[in-house]
């Protein structure tokens, strides 16, 4: 298993040209939200370092993490999983199964120890000793804790594993619980959502692996390259939320113009991703853009936190004494006062010049 290739070799070795190579380089720049100047770095690093072994495990999830990843477009995730990194260990697209897949991931955990990534999708169940994920006839719990401990750094895919997302959702009976809540001592970056974006989670293997560190992370362990602004901060029905312009029920005359989606239960304006920038399936949409509300699913317990449609009530607008309820009669009033000005003004003006006045200046 040839784990010390670079990914330049690997492409070079696939008869990809060298002009090919450092476009992609420039795209995955650009995914990464980074400047052109860090291209040549990119291009660099993909030609000196060798690939990461990465050893991905499922807990309690439904594999939306993986059907995302694999759509990916910059970079393909062919590249990423061909060349960028040496995916050694993935129970969901492996051709190995049974006891052989077992024995590569023991191979990788001794040979690579603290040098590869642990990539978790999905989260470990803890009642009744873990009894509710059997992974090669054991609880997942205690695969997840042996993997991390020699792992560099660990990464929890989607919400299942940072959160705990539907299966910790209450009454929570299987007790399953988000991956920092077991694995300590390691640094651990959340890549929410369900499922994450597939250039967010490419995007976060490519920075490691050009930077030999962690991304930048907030205090929840998100990539801030990814998970610093809401949804609503550049949302392109933004000005309709500003100018009071709101559907009121599905299909009236605001949704067909695309107007704010807030009052229908959109979570736009406290959810933190990159949905609305990135966007999904090559950039082509997201939820919003499709017509309906953002759920909020990169967000912690965002199951627990009522319907969907169930409209946020405290979304203040226009400095912090106005909220969405009064900013449209907020907008009229000022729209009314400066016609009602202007009126006023042109009034003025004929009175001025008109014939027989005293003031004509």
């Amino acid at each position: 298993m040839a784990t010390t290739e670079t990914f330049y070799d690997v492409i070079r070795r696939q008869g990809i040209s060298r002009r090919s190579f450092l476009k992609f380089c420039s795209l995955s720049a650009a995914a990464l939200g980074l400047g052109p100047a860090f291209a040549p770095k990119i291009a660099h690093a993909m030609e000196t370092k060798p690939r990461i072994p990465v050893l991905w495990l499922h807990g309690l999830e439904c594999t939306c993490c993986s059907e995302s990843f694999i759509r990916s477009a910059h970079p393909l995730v062919k590249d990423v999983v061909l060349s960028m990194i040496s995916l050694d260990y993935d129970d969901t697209i492996m051709a190995s199964a049974g006891h052989q897949a077992e024995a590569i991931l023991e191979e990788i955990r001794h040979t690579h120890k603290g040098r590869y990534i642990a990539a978790i999708e999905g989260n470990p169940p803890l009642n009744d000793d873990g009894m509710y994920c059997i992974i090669g006839g054991r609880p997942f719990v205690e695969q997840l804790k042996e993997v991390c401990n020699d792992a560099m750094a660990v990464i929890s895919w989607g919400s299942c594993a940072s959160w705990g997302c539907v299966q910790a959702a209450k009454p929570n009976p299987t007790q399953a619980t988000p991956v920092d809540k077991v694995i300590t001592g390691k640094p651990i970056i959340k890549v929410p959502g369900c499922p994450p974006i597939a250039e967010v989670m490419t995007g976060v293997i490519t920075y490691i692996l050009t930077f030999d560190q962690m991304p930048e992370l907030d205090r929840q362990g998100r990539p801030k390259m990814f998970y610093s602004q809401r949804i609503h901060d550049k949302c392109y029905r933004r000005p309709h939320f500003d100018a009071g312009q709101f559907v009121e029920s599905w299909d009236d005359e605001g949704a067909r113009k695309g107007y704010c989606l807030y009052k229908m239960g959109c979570k736009g304006p406290t959810t933190y991703n990159a949905c609305s920038t990135v966007r999904w399936n090559e950039g082509t949409s997201f939820p919003i853009q499709a017509g309906h509300g953002c759920i909020g699913c990169s967000e912690d317990g965002f199951w627990d936190k009522g319907p969907f449609y169930n409209r946020l009530t405290d979304i203040k607008q226009f400095g912090i004494e106005s909220n969405a309820d009064v900013v449209g009669g907020t907008a009229a009033a000022v729209v009314g006062a400066a016609v009602a000005a202007h009126a006023a003004a042109s009034a003025v003006k004929r009175a001025r010049h008109k014939p027989g006045s005293t003031d004509n200046r």
